[in-house]
């Protein structure tokens, strides 16, 4: 486990915990939060409509009691997702419970009704805790980012594509289009929120006056430059998901007004904090290191002998820049030592010589056991060479000693 997923899931757990915390405000113990749950229903099929239906009436006839199990079993789900030993389980369970409150508590986001609006949290901000539970199931794999860690870099690639493209498509539909449409929904959340939030509200509402259908295109544009970018070169994958991460932020504080939260009638904080924890699932990072951890697996090498090692011999050493290093970068140290010493300090894959000599053959990236700075009585001697260029060592041949064979 890395420290990046320890760090994201007891931030799942975390937002868990404050809705466990947001069920317990004195308004979801009334007859009032079973009315809002009832909301939802309205322009749904039957088949979803009717479930929504029978869960607020129960919820409206019994609301003490009820309001309380929701509010325990969200504490159960931050509480094993956070403990280690039972990570497995509170992601199970979370994406079950996030699936059965994403019908019956949000009415599918409003996306079969045609309300979803990205600016208000479509598609719904509970299905985004059961995309977080997939994207950050604990699994053993080499990856360049979290959210490809429980199924590879493509299939992450194609959920984090269909999420902010399904945001795209949100912001153009419905009411987004109206002239007025996201000036009247967001100068509608300003009632109920503090002085500095409820500003922020009027003065978001009289920039998007009459701007209705030119804000949702700007708004669908930049979510499908997210969406594509996922899948571009590692610094244009960062500017897209540092993008998402600003938009998220926007929304949230504009859109959501932080999830409504201050009102006292919140039972999340909406999509835009999760949108946060996604985009940060998705960081690119340690794309070098894979590379490096490949080609070692892979028995690759960095300096190859084109003659035997030999006393008084010429040994041809061909460097070889490792993937994503930069030319100026890929340059190792050259020490002008006798062949079997050299030998015995880096890790070589032996080959046969003349004299059983290993061959100047090294693992991808390695540079010796000393760190890649030769050996201590050595390390006077090194100096840089570019990439990819011949560079030979002339090893001075050995006299024979007194007394000895040659």
């Amino acid at each position: 486990m890395t420290p990046l997923a320890r760090w994201l899931r007891l931030g799942l757990a975390a937002t868990w915990l404050l809705d466990a915390v947001l069920q317990l405000q004195s308004f979801m113990f009334t007859k009032g939060f079973g009315q809002t749950l009832a909301a939802t229903a309205p322009g749904n099929p039957a088949v979803v409509a009717g479930p929504i239906n029978w869960s607020a009436r129960l919820i409206e006839g019994h609301p003490a009691w009820t309001n309380a199990a929701f509010s325990t079993v969200q504490l159960l789900l931050a509480a094993g997702i956070a403990w280690r030993p039972t990570v497995k389980a509170g992601l199970a369970a979370s994406v079950v419970w996030s699936f059965g409150i994403w019908w019956l508590g949000e009415g599918l986001g409003g996306v079969l009704n045609g309300t979803a609006s990205t600016a208000s949290g479509a598609p719904g901000a509970v299905i985004l805790y059961a995309l977080l539970a997939v994207l950050l199931w604990p699994a053993d794999r080499d990856v360049a980012f979290e959210a490809a860690r429980p199924f590879g870099i493509n299939p992450a690639r194609l959920l984090w594509l269909t999420l902010w493209g399904s945001l795209a498509w949100f912001a153009i539909t419905g009411a987004n289009r109206a002239p007025q449409g996201l000036h009247d929904m967001v100068a509608g959340m300003a009632d109920g929120e503090p002085g500095w939030l409820a500003a922020i509200d009027r003065g978001a509402a009289a920039l998007l006056a009459g701007q209705g259908a030119l804000a949702s295109a700007v708004l669908a544009l930049v979510c499908c430059t997210i969406a594509g970018g996922i899948f571009l070169a590692a610094y244009w994958a960062r500017a897209a998901v540092l993008l998402g991460v600003v938009m998220s932020v926007a929304i949230w504080v504009v859109g959501e007004n932080a999830g409504a939260i201050f009102a006292g009638s919140a039972t999340d904080p909406n999509s835009g904090l999760l949108l946060v924890l996604v985009a940060a699932a998705y960081w690119p990072g340690g794309v070098a290191l894979k590379t490096h951890i490949a080609s070692q697996r892979a028995g690759g090498c960095d300096e190859t002998a084109s003659a035997p090692a030999e006393p008084g011999g010429v040994e041809l050493i061909r460097w070889v820049r490792p993937h994503g290093v930069h030319p100026a970068r890929a340059t190792w140290p050259i020490p002008k030592a006798d062949p079997y010493r050299r030998a015995a300090h880096c890790r070589r894959l032996a080959a046969a010589g003349p004299r059983g000599t290993p061959a100047m053959v090294a693992a991808a990236g390695r540079r010796g056991v000393h760190g890649g700075g030769g050996h201590p009585a050595q390390r006077h001697v090194e100096h840089r060479s570019s990439s990819r260029v011949a560079a030979p060592a002339v090893l001075p041949a050995r006299t024979a000693q007194p007394g000895r064979g040659a």
